[in-house]
């Protein structure tokens, strides 16, 4: 029988050790503010930079709203950018994504300082991850490590498969399970016999965005599932990229979706924001 790998409460846990922590702080009269910055109305970027302040209100975190127009220039944006990073009160700049078209992602990534950088998406941040140096690391693969390790799997020696290449979530990922010992493979669009790789997995992490693509087939017996996938399947329920139904029989634990990785994302961002005044 699975275990159902349970991102809600573990999130809730590791929110209320930051919010002991920010009540300390506060103590000492340290403030923590979180910049969000987010252009035009995209309805899901609307969701998540919403689940982002009451997280942040939860914790006791001060979060800056910053809603600008659809039209809001390029040049604009990085002037908002480069006040936020000179400005004192300010301790973590996150610029929600993705942008309108006309607005270059990799421009204003670059623009924020790296020590205001609590997405860990600045090529500073990512350069640090991948020499093994201080620096704030991706929210959804830091989010993962978390959910392993509080759920008492070991990832030490373990053979660690990675379906998906993104630099949001599948390099970094592979970086944070080498620090952690594992063997890591990536796997992506152009990996010949995706099964054949994917069955070694003790560890498989997926984050491709195709709805219920890995099935029992894909799976080792006893394997551990994450599924980073966030879809609608037929009857526009959300779903992640794995099967869940259909590999639940055979594997030794799970995420569900929603409710898995999802809620460790904005509790890692919590946490680099708590990180950024330490």
């Amino acid at each position: 029988m699975a275990a159902v790998i349970d991102g809600k409460k573990i999130s809730t846990e590791l929110k209320d050790e930051l919010k002991e922590k920010v009540a300390k702080l506060k103590e000492k009269g340290v403030e923590i503010s979180l910049a969000v910055v987010q252009v035009g109305n995209d309805p899901a970027s609307t969701v998540y930079v919403g689940n982002k302040k009451k997280a942040c209100a939860y914790v006791g975190i001060n979060s800056l709203s910053y809603e600008l127009p659809e039209s809001t220039s390029e040049e604009e944006l990085l002037s908002l950018v480069q006040k936020l990073n000179h400005d004192p009160v300010v301790n973590g700049i996150l610029v929600q994504l993705p942008l309108p078209n006309h607005i270059d992602e990799n421009k204003i990534i670059q623009a924020i300082s790296p020590a205001k950088d609590v997405d860990g998406f600045h090529p500073q941040s990512v350069g640090a991850l991948s020499i093994g140096q201080k620096g704030f690391v991706s929210c959804t693969p830091a989010g993962i490590i978390e959910l392993l390790k509080r759920s008492g799997i070991t990832i030490e020696g373990k053979e660690c498969v990675i379906v998906g290449r993104s630099n949001i979530v599948g390099k970094p990922m592979a970086m944070l399970m080498l620090r952690e010992n594992a063997t890591v493979t990536i796997c992506h669009s152009r990996t010949k016999d995706l099964k054949e790789v994917t069955r070694r997995a003790d560890i498989l992490i997926v984050a491709i965005g195709k709805t219920k693509f890995i099935t029992k087939d894909y799976v080792k017996e006893g394997a551990v599932i994450i599924d980073v996938g966030m879809n609608r399947d037929e009857n526009n329920k959300l779903c992640g990229d794995v099967h869940y139904d259909d590999v639940f029989p055979k594997v030794s634990a799970i995420t569900p979706v929603p409710g898995g990785v999802g809620p460790m994302t904005i509790a890692m961002l919590m946490n680099n924001c708590v990180q950024s005044v330490l």
